[in-house]
C-alpha cells in the first residue's frame, strides 16, 4: 500500500444545504409577488385606483377574484405622479394595491377604460391564493434563520468531525489531531539533547507500548498517565512527541482548551468521544497539552457557578481515566507549568501514576541542546560550545533556540558568512537586557549617574566573594533599562544566607554609589530595589533566615493560600517579617557602602571609563580591582591538583621503571635454573642412578 499517495477528498455537505438556503430563498421571492420584488408599494382606495387608471398611469393590472384584491402596475413615466415623495427613481416599475367590490364592475371598467384610451395594458387574474407561497411565508423565514445558524456552528464549532457533518452535531466530537504511526515524521529520543533522566524515566512506557505482555504477565499495573511539569520551552511536548516515535504507535495530541466550549456538556461529550476513539486504535498515547486548562482544582469559585463546565469536564476526564473502564494500552501524557493549582484527584495514583519534572538544563545539556541548534547553522570552526552552554545559565531549550536563530540574523544582518562567537553574545545580549537604543536622547549628567550607577554594581560585585561573577557592564541603553550589568550567575542547588548576602549587596550597589557620589539617589534603582525586596522578605517567610522570626517558613508548595483573604500569620508576626525583611536590606546597604568606600579609586577609574568607552568587559575590571579572591582560590586549587596529578604520574613511571628491574633479575635467574638442570639431567642420563646427584 502507497502511504505517501494522497487522501482522497470528503465530500462537503455543506454545499447542498447551501444550495437548499438559496433555492427556498429564490422560492419565496418569487411565490411572494410583488411586494418582493418592487422596491415600493402602497395601498389604495378603489376610488384612487380608478382615477389612476383614468389618468393613464396603468401599465398592466393583476387581479385576485378569490379574496377581491388586485396590483396595479404604475408605469415608469408615471412614477412621481403615484409617488410623489418617495426614493423610488422615476423608470422604476412600482405598483399599488386595492380592494375591488366584484369582479363584473372591475371588468366593466377596464373595458370603458380601454375603448377611451386610458389603458393600453394587460389584465391577469389569479384564481385564488398560492398555498405554496403561503407555506413559505410562514415557514420559510424560520428554515432561513436555522439554515444559518447551522452554517455559523459549523464555522464556530465543528469539531472532529470532518466535512461529512455539520457544526451543530459535532460540537461534541473530539477535536484531537490524530497522527497514525505511518503517517509521522518520527521524532525519538535522540532528537531530544539533554534530559537523560527524563527519557530513562519514559523508557519504561515506551517497552509496554512496544511489548505490554510482559508486563501483564506478571500481574503488573501499567502506568495510565504521565505528567510532565517544568517551566516553559523546556521540551515537554518534544518528549511527548518522542515516546510516541519509540513506540511507534498512534499518537493523540490536543490542548487543554480544546475541551472548553460555550455550550453545556460539550468539554464531557470531547472527553468520552477522545477516549472511544483511542480505545479503538490502541496501544496508543493522548497527549494533552496545558491540561491545566481543564484540570484546576475544583471548588474554588463555587460561589459563583454551581454547574461550571470546567468542571464538568474534569469529572469526565478523571472518570475516564480511572472510573469502572479499563482502557487497555491507553496511556495519557499530559504537560503544564502549573502543577500545583491542579486537582489532586487528578494527580492521585490510579490517574497520572508519575510525575517526572522537566527542569532547566545544566551547562552539560545546555552544550547537547546547542549541539542539536547550531546543526543547520554555517559556523565559525574556532567556535567552542562549551564557552555558549557556560554564557547561558538558566536558559530554557526554547531559549537556546532562540539564541541560535537570533545570532544568525545578526550575523546576516553584518553580512557575514558564518556566524561566529561575537554573534552569539550580541543575540544573548539581545534576549536578556532587549534591543539597543543607541539614538536615545540622555543628558551628560544623566550619563555620569547611570555609569556611576552601574560601574556601582561592578564594583560590589567583583570585590564580595559570592556575588555572581561580572561579564560585561554597559551604560547604553538597552530595553526599558538604561544601563545593565552582565553576569554569570554560579548554578548552585542550595545557596547560604551569606551568598545570599553577598547577592542582594550586589544589587543595592547601584544605589549606594549614586548616593555616594552625588549625595542623593534617582529613580533609575527601581528593579534593583523590587528585586532586592523579594529576596529580603524570601529570606526572612520563606528560608528561616532570621533569628527574630525564627525558623519558621510560610511558603506555600501547593498554592492554595493564592486564593485565600488572610496570611498564614498574625499581625504581629507580619510587623516582624517587615522589619527583619528592612533590616536585612539595610545590612546589605551597609556592606555594599563598606565595600565602595573602600575602592572609591577604583570606582571612580571604571566609571571614568564607562564614561569614555560605553562598554567595560572582565579584563577592564580585573586592571582595575586584580583577581578575584574566589579566581585566586580556584587557580590555586587547580594548580595543586594539578601538580598531584604530575607527582603521581612520576612516581607510577618510576614504579613502573623498577617494576620492570626486578623483574628482569629474577628471569636471568630463571633461566640459570633452567639451564644448570638441563646440564644436570644430561649428565644423569650418561651415569647409573646411584651417581645421580641429589635435587
Amino acid at each position: 500500500m502507497d502511504n505517501n499517495k494522497a487522501p482522497k477528498p470528503h465530500f462537503n455537505f455543506m454545499w447542498i444545504y447551501l444550495g437548499i438556503a438559496l433555492l427556498l430563498g429564490f422560492l419565496v421571492i418569487r411565490s411572494g409577488g410583488p411586494s418582493l420584488l418592487s422596491s415600493s408599494n402602497k395601498e389604495v382606495t378603489y376610488s384612487e385606483f380608478k382615477t389612476y387608471v383614468s389618468k393613464g398611469y396603468a401599465s398592466r393590472i393583476v387581479a385576485n377574484k378569490r379574496d377581491g384584491s388586485l396590483c396595479m402596475y404604475v408605469s415608469p413615466e408615471h412614477v412621481r405622479d403615484v409617488f410623489p415623495t418617495s426614493s423610488v427613481q422615476p423608470g422604476t416599475e412600482v405598483f399599488v394595491e386595492a380592494e375591488f367590490p366584484s369582479a363584473d364592475k372591475l371588468d366593466s371598467f377596464l373595458e370603458q377604460q380601454q375603448e377611451a384610451g386610458n389603458f393600453k395594458g394587460e389584465v391577469s387574474y389569479e384564481q385564488g391564493d398560492d398555498m405554496f407561497r403561503n407555506i413559505l411565508w410562514s415557514f420559510g423565514p424560520l428554515v432561513l434563520i436555522i439554515f444559518f445558524w447551522m452554517f455559523m456552528l459549523r464555522g464556530a464549532g465543528g469539531g472532529g468531525g470532518g466535512g461529512g457533518a455539520m457544526g451543530l452535531f459535532n460540537v461534541g466530537k473530539s477535536r484531537a489531531k490524530l497522527v497514525e504511526k505511518d503517517q509521522r515524521a518520527k521524532v525519538t529520543f535522540k532528537d531530544v539533547a539533554g534530559l537523560n533522566e527524563e527519557k530513562e524515566e519514559l523508557e519504561e512506557i515506551v517497552d509496554f507500548l512496544k511489548d505490554p505482555v510482559k508486563y501483564t504477565n506478571l500481574g503488573a499495573r501499567i502506568p495510565k498517565g504521565v505528567i510532565l511539569t517544568g517551566p516553559p520551552g523546556t521540551g515537554k511536548t518534544l518528549l511527548a512527541k518522542a515516546v510516541a516515535g519509540e513506540a511507534n504507535v498512534p499518537f493523540f495530541s490536543l490542548s487543554g482548551s480544546d475541551f472548553v466550549e460555550m455550550f453545556v456538556g460539550v468539554g464531557a461529550s470531547r472527553v468520552r468521544d477522545l477516549f472511544r476513539q483511542a480505545k479503538e486504535k490502541s496501544p496508543c498515547i493522548i497527549f494533552i497539552d496545558e491540561i491545566d486548562a481543564i484540570g484546576r482544582a475544583r471548588g474554588k469559585n463555587a460561589g459563583f457557578s454551581g454547574n461550571d463546565e470546567r468542571e464538568n469536564t474534569l469529572n469526565q476526564l478523571l472518570t475516564e481515566m480511572d472510573g469502572f473502564q479499563t482502557n487497555t494500552g491507553v496511556i495519557v501524557l499530559a504537560a503544564t507549568n502549573r502543577v500545583d493549582i491542579l486537582d489532586k484527584a487528578l494527580m492521585r495514583a490510579g490517574r497520572f501514576d508519575r510525575q517526572i519534572e522537566v527542569g532547566l538544563p545544566d551547562v552539560k545539556e545546555r552544550e547537547e541542546i546547542f549541539d542539536v541548534h547550531l546543526r543547520p547553522l554555517k559556523l565559525d570552526p574556532e567556535l567552542d560550545r562549551t564557552f555558549l552552554a557556560k554564557q547561558t545559565p538558566g536558559f530554557s531549550g526554547a531559549d537556546i533556540a532562540n539564541v541560535c536563530n537570533e545570532a544568525a540574523l545578526i550575523a546576516a544582518r553584518h553580512n557575514k558568512k558564518y556566524v561566529s562567537r561575537e554573534d552569539f553574545l550580541a543575540a544573548i545580549d539581545r534576549i536578556i537586557g532587549g534591543l539597543e537604543r543607541k539614538n536615545k536622547i540622555i543628558s551628560d549628567e544623566e550619563k555620569r549617574v547611570i555609569a556611576y550607577h552601574e560601574a556601582g554594581h561592578a564594583t560590589v560585585s567583583w570585590i564580595l566573594e559570592n556575588a555572581s561573577p561580572l561579564i560585561k557592564v554597559t551604560i547604553i541603553p538597552r530595553g526599558k533599562s538604561l544601563g545593565a550589568a552582565w553576569y554569570l550567575p554560579e548554578e548552585r542547588q542550595i545557596t547560604t544566607r551569606e551568598q545570599m548576602m553577598d547577592e542582594l549587596a550586589a544589587m543595592l550597589g547601584g544605589r549606594v554609589s549614586e548616593q555616594i557620589n552625588f549625595g542623593e539617589v534617582s529613580t533609575g534603582a527601581l528593579n534593583d530595589l523590587e528585586r532586592a525586596t523579594k529576596m529580603a522578605y524570601a529570606m526572612v517567610a520563606y528560608y528561616g533566615m532570621s533569628e527574630k522570626v525564627g525558623t519558621i517558613s510560610y511558603y506555600d508548595s501547593t498554592g492554595q493560600s493564592d486564593m485565600a483573604l488572610t496570611k498564614p500569620y498574625s499581625e504581629l508576626t507580619a510587623q516582624q517579617i517587615d522589619a527583619e525583611a528592612k533590616n536585612t536590606i539595610a545590612e546589605a546597604y551597609a556592606m555594599a557602602a563598606e565595600v565602595l568606600r573602600s575602592h572609591a579609586d577604583g570606582l571612580k577609574e571604571l566609571a571614568e571609563l564607562l564614561l569614555e568607552r560605553e562598554v567595560v568587559f572582565t579584563e577592564d575590571v580585573e586592571r582595575i580591582f586584580g583577581k578575584r579572591k574566589k579566581d585566586i582560590l580556584r587557580e590555586r586549587k587547580e594548580a595543586e591538583q594539578k601538580a598531584l596529578a604530575e607527582r603521581k604520574a612520576a612516581s607510577g613511571d618510576a614504579e613502573e621503571a623498577a617494576g620492570k628491574k626486578e623483574v628482569a633479575p629474577a628471569e636471568s635467574r630463571k633461566d640459570e635454573e633452567k639451564i644448570s638442570g638441563t646440564a644436570a639431567s644430561a649428565v644423569s642420563d650418561g651415569k647409573s642412578s646411584a651417581e645421580t646427584p641429589e635435587v
